[in-house]
Order: structure tokens, then C-alpha cells, then sequence
């Protein structure tokens, strides 16, 4: 009897142990600390001082065929979810990802991919409202990603049911938004080297996405959502030039509903060392708009462009931008063009 007690004793422990080894992980954090002072020309502000934390949360792990699982969770200032991510990464068939706003799916990661020495044009203090093109991305989507293949990779993301930002807890569902249904995006990432050492820095990125929308009176819908993304980048040596263009058709056709957005951006980096880079980038977004009479649409365009300097040293980076916007969020007159000096200090950890 106490034989078999130990034999079984020991074949439970043996179980145990190749459990933990299987299930062996590990969790990581990172965060970082920014403090600003935006100085805007043009428009009302008060105190000009601003400060922002976030922390990511990710773990990882590899299951016995050799796959990898990594969980991310990206917790924005004042510890607010900001976005999530469940992926497993296979050997062969390439990567599998439950997303919520990660941007990392589908066309939402490509809506400005142009080079910059700190933020997107659009990104520094002044409101520029420029909309974007993003898929699912925003939503609780699926995603896969195909292995690299002579450079080439193909996502694919998919949200089923209502399209929204909202996150869905475990066992849960989201509500209805009366309009946008179901989406899926497709996207064509290459870096065609063709062989060629001074093709080796190319990147070209097409991708389309495609949302259908509900029957609405109200907002007279006439087709689905559909947005496309184009463009490029190049890299030799310290510069970094990209060109890309975007669009949205909105499907509406009411009278005073938006009916596209379609976008240009241009960058171009250069890191002086390991420590200092600068920027330059312009971005200009044109809205058409149904109109109740004559003539039968209206377009805005909203232009910026900034110029942007990093230096880091070891954890700790200093930035400047110099921005300016003209007919922000599509609104024209001179009480819409604002210059802004942007001054960032961050600490990462």
C-alpha cells in the first residue's frame, strides 16, 4: 500500500511538474511620464502646463508546438483602459490576435505610418480634428496576420456585430449603434527589396476596409462604410521619406451629412545621431458635405504641418514641435488657423 501511495505520489508530481513547465511565463512592465508646455497662438488657453502616465501590462508564454501567446494591456493616464490584446503567435500559420483599440489590426495602424522624430503631424497640442481612416481596429475585432513571405504580409481583421469603440468584458456583448454592423479589413504590408541593398529600407502598404451599415431613415443610408489607405516609405541610411493617402466614404446622403474624407500626408526624418533626430510633415484633409441646395456638396480642406526635434538621454527624451493648422476641425475663417509650440519632457521606465 505504501508503495503504491508513492508511486502514485510521484507520478502526480511528475504531472506537476511538466504542467508548470509547459505553462511557464512571464510578465513584463513598462511605462513612461510626460510633462508638456503647449504655447498656442489663435486660441483661447489656460494654464499651459499638461502631464500624462501610462503603464503596459504584458505577458507572455509558449505552449508545447512551439506557438507563442502574449497578452497586452495598455493602461492610459490615471489608469484608465486604453487598449488590449490577446495573440498567439504560430510557427507556421502566422499570428491570431483578439483586439480591442490597439490599432495593430487591419488598416487602423496604417492610417499615418509617415516618419516623424516625435509626434504625428496631427498629434501635437493643437486640435486639428482631422479624421482618420480605422477600420475595426476600434472596435473588438479578430485579426491574423500571415507569416512574412518574400517580405510580404497580409492582416486580415474582422468585427463581428455592432462596430464601436466599446470594450466587452468576458461573456458579454455589446449594444447596437442602429447604424454600422459587422467590418473587415484587409491590408498588403511589403518591403519588396527586389534583391537590392539600397531597396532593403522600402516599405509599400496598401489596405481597404469595408463596414456594413443598417437601414436609417434619419440619416438617409445609402451604401456601406469604406475606407482605403495607400502610400510608402523609404529609408536610406539617417533619412526616413513617406507619402500616403487615405479615404472614407461615409455611405450617408442627407442633407448636412458628411460623405468623405480624403487625406494626404508627406514626412520626412532625419536622425542626426543615436540621440537627435528631426522631423518635417504635412498633412491635408478635404471633407465634402451634402447641401441642402445649391451647389449640392461643400468641401473644407484642413491642412497642418510641423516641425519636430527629440533628443533622449538614456530614459529621459526632450521634445520640441513647432505647429501650425489652418481651418481646423473643417471649419474655415481665420478663427480656425492656430500656430502652436509644443515642449515635451519624458521619463520612461
Amino acid at each position: 500500500m505504501n508503495k503504491l501511495t508513492k508511486v502514485g505520489l510521484s507520478a502526480l508530481c511528475g504531472s506537476l511538474a511538466s504542467i508548470s513547465a509547459a505553462n511557464a511565463g512571464e510578465m513584463a512592465v513598462t511605462g513612461g511620464a510626460t510633462a508638456t508646455w503647449s504655447s498656442n497662438t489663435g486660441a483661447v488657453t489656460g494654464n499651459p502646463i499638461g502631464m500624462n502616465s501610462g503603464i503596459t501590462f504584458k505577458g507572455s508564454g509558449e505552449l508545447d508546438n512551439g506557438s507563442t501567446f502574449t497578452l497586452t494591456i495598455t493602461q492610459a493616464d490615471q489608469i484608465a483602459y486604453s487598449a488590449g490584446s490577446i495573440s498567439i503567435a504560430t510557427p507556421s500559420l502566422g499570428t491570431f490576435a483578439i483586439s480591442s483599440r490597439s490599432g495593430g489590426t487591419g488598416i487602423g495602424g496604417h492610417d499615418d505610418k509617415m516618419p516623424t522624430a516625435w509626434e504625428e503631424t496631427w498629434g501635437t497640442s493643437l486640435g486639428t480634428g482631422i479624421d482618420l481612416p480605422k477600420g475595426v481596429s476600434s472596435s473588438m475585432n479578430i485579426g491574423w496576420s500571415s507569416p512574412s513571405m518574400g517580405g510580404t504580409t497580409i492582416k486580415v481583421a474582422v468585427a463581428p456585430g455592432a462596430n464601436d469603440a466599446t470594450f466587452v468584458n468576458d461573456k458579454g456583448v455589446s449594444g447596437g449603434n442602429g447604424l454600422a454592423q459587422g467590418g473587415m479589413d484587409v491590408l498588403l504590408d511589403m518591403n519588396p527589396s527586389f534583391g537590392s541593398d539600397a531597396l532593403a529600407g522600402l516599405n509599400i502598404f496598401v489596405g481597404g476596409s469595408r463596414t456594413s451599415q443598417s437601414s436609417n431613415a434619419a440619416l438617409d443610408k445609402k451604401g456601406d462604410r469604406e475606407e482605403v489607405v495607400a502610400g510608402g516609405t523609404f529609408a536610406y541610411g539617417p533619412v526616413k521619406v513617406g507619402y500616403q493617402r487615405s479615404y472614407e466614404g461615409t455611405g450617408l446622403e442627407a442633407a448636412s451629412s458628411v460623405q468623405y474624407y480624403q487625406n494626404n500626408a508627406f514626412g520626412i526624418s532625419f536622425n542626426i545621431n543615436d540621440d537627435l533626430s528631426v522631423s518635417y510633415g504635412e498633412m491635408e484633409s478635404t471633407r465634402q458635405t451634402k447641401s441642402a441646395g445649391e451647389p449640392a456638396a461643400t468641401e473644407v480642406t484642413t491642412t497642418a504641418d510641423s516641425l519636430q526635434l527629440a533628443y533622449s538621454m538614456g530614459g529621459m527624451s526632450i521634445k520640441i514641435a513647432e505647429t501650425s493648422v489652418d481651418n481646423a476641425t473643417y471649419t474655415t475663417g481665420t478663427g480656425s488657423d492656430f500656430d502652436a509650440t509644443t515642449v515635451a519632457l519624458t521619463l520612461a521606465f
